[in-house]
């Protein structure tokens, strides 16, 4: 069961808050990586799209959290789904998410991906979810592109009550997140995943091997 909805944009350190919460106790954490190490999920995604899927434990069963893409798409219907659920909204300096998003995974979206590689059979769905849908097959123009970020930010906030949301930057560190979840904060120094000079070696292995990989394994 669901209990944390990450409604923030990837490239928002949104893979260092899915290795964050599973730490503390809230995984697994589904995040893009799931798919692409699984790239049978996709046709989950591909039913939500249609609008055929109302039970969200079909697509979230046996996640305690969800963080990025695909689920950042649907956030308000898990919003609803799971009530009980607490809401993190991942932010970031605009300019330098738009930055980080065109130098790294729009970069990939560009090229035609290697044969058995996940994102050949992910590529349909991911479009249309992504970057013809978020963005409505504009997101080169910088500008569109950040004012759908700045407004998807403020459609949260405006809609998920106080109490259940935690605006939040990653470069924050355990503290404010441990005090919203009601945790103890873990010795350890936060998790950094993720950086846009390691993304494409970290997707390459988790498609190659079929799993996402923890920081936090000895």
């Amino acid at each position: 069961m669901v209990q944390i909805i990450g409604a923030g944009f990837g490239r928002t350190g949104t893979a260092s808050l899915k290795a964050a919460l599973e730490r503390l106790g809230y995984g697994p954490c589904y995040h893009m990586f799931e798919v692409i190490a699984q790239p049978d999920r996709v046709q989950h995604w591909a039913r939500a799209l249609d609008g055929e899927v109302s039970d969200w434990e079909t697509v979230l069963g046996g996640f305690n959290s969800t963080v990025d893409w695909p689920g950042c798409t649907f956030w308000r219907e898990l919003v609803e789904f799971y009530p009980d659920a607490k809401v993190l909204l991942t932010v970031r300096d605009p300019e330098k998410w738009y930055d980080s998003v065109h130098s790294t995974i729009y970069q990939f979206a560009q090229e035609e991906p290697e044969d058995g590689h996940s994102f050949a059979k992910l590529r349909p769905t991911v479009e249309r979810l992504v970057w013809d849908g978020t963005f409505g097959g504009r997101f080169a123009d910088r500008a569109h592109a950040i004012e759908v970020f700045e407004a998807h930010n403020a459609a949260v906030q405006a809609a998920v009550p106080a109490d259940r949301l935690l605006t939040y930057r990653v470069g924050e560190g355990w503290e404010r997140l441990c005090d919203f979840l009601g945790v103890p904060v873990p010795e350890e120094d936060f998790p950094h995943v993720n950086d846009s000079s390691s993304i494409r070696e970290l997707v390459d292995q988790i498609s190659r091997d079929g799993r996402v990989p923890s920081p936090f394994e000895s």
